[in-house]
């Protein structure tokens, strides 16, 4: 599903610095992505996702090369192929929640809006606890609503490729573990590929592969750290980061007019 060879991307300011010689992720692998804040975790599912495009290297995503298509082409293509679930939710504040899960369907032609789409999405939203939020703009959400909202965006296309930063980093211990379930059974249900970022150590043996980022670091001397279900693969990928702030930049949502949709 993903394959990264050569890659080399470096921000615009500051000494920020990803290497990533090779990496591969199965299709169907549930992987996890464990490290310390500032390590390039986000950075590395924007690679993935065509978010960012490095300065050298290639990233082939579901057989699709993202580092040659131009800007549109990289959007449709997340659109069509990639459910996101952003660190910081990336909700519009100016639509319900439920517009806000079909955002999907409203910002590309390729995905059509319909009655079963209404009813997955509706369906998605009962089983994260926010089915009787469905009409309530984002803004009178809390934090972990606001969660579980992004969530539900991220599923109702069915995407074959699923990337969730930190999807329950705001959660209580309940709705921790409905997410991650949900997140594990839609992947599985539809032989979908999940790449989650997370802090949360004990979620780790629920995912078929842990990639710590510090383990695979690219320095001289490396800090140390606990192993966490480490494989030891002499053949592992390598990642370098130097006094790195991988959040400086957000991706941008084009803003949508909610009334072009008939039931909008």
């Amino acid at each position: 599903m993903i394959a990264i060879s050569d890659l080399l991307f470096r921000y615009p300011e500051g000494e920020f610095e990803l290497n990533v010689p090779e990496l591969e992720v199965a299709a169907g692998e549930t992987v996890a992505v464990i490290g310390p804040s500032g390590s390039g975790k986000t950075t590395l599912l924007h690679l993935m996702a065509g978010i960012r495009l490095p300065q050298e290297g290639q990233v082939v995503t579901d057989e699709v090369e993202v580092t040659s298509l131009d800007d549109g082409e990289r959007r449709d293509f997340r659109i069509r192929r990639i459910g996101m679930v952003f660190q910081e939710f990336e909700l519009l504040e100016y639509l319900t929640v439920l517009d806000n899960i079909l955002l999907p369907y409203r910002i590309n032609g390729s995905l059509k809006l319909d009655r079963a789409v209404r009813e997955r999405a509706a369906s998605i939203a009962e089983q994260v606890g926010i089915a009787d939020k469905l009409n309530r703009l984002s803004t009178r959400l809390s934090h972990g609503e606001r969660q579980r909202v992004a969530v539900c965006r991220a599923l109702v296309a069915e995407p074959v490729l699923l990337l969730a930063d930190e999807p329950t980093g705001n959660l209580d211990p309940t709705n921790t573990l409905k997410v991650l379930d949900i997140l594990l059974d839609a992947a599985e249900a539809t032989g979908a590929t999940l790449v989650t970022v997370t802090h949360d150590h004990d979620l780790l043996p629920s995912f078929d592969r842990n990639i710590d980022i510090m383990e695979l670091l690219n320095i001289t001397e490396k800090p140390q750290i606990t192993q966490i279900n480490a494989d030891n693969d002499p053949d592992s990928p390598q990642i370098t980061q130097m006094n790195t702030d991988e959040d400086s930049e957000k991706p941008q949502i084009t803003q949508i007019n909610a009334d072009n949709e008939g039931e909008g």
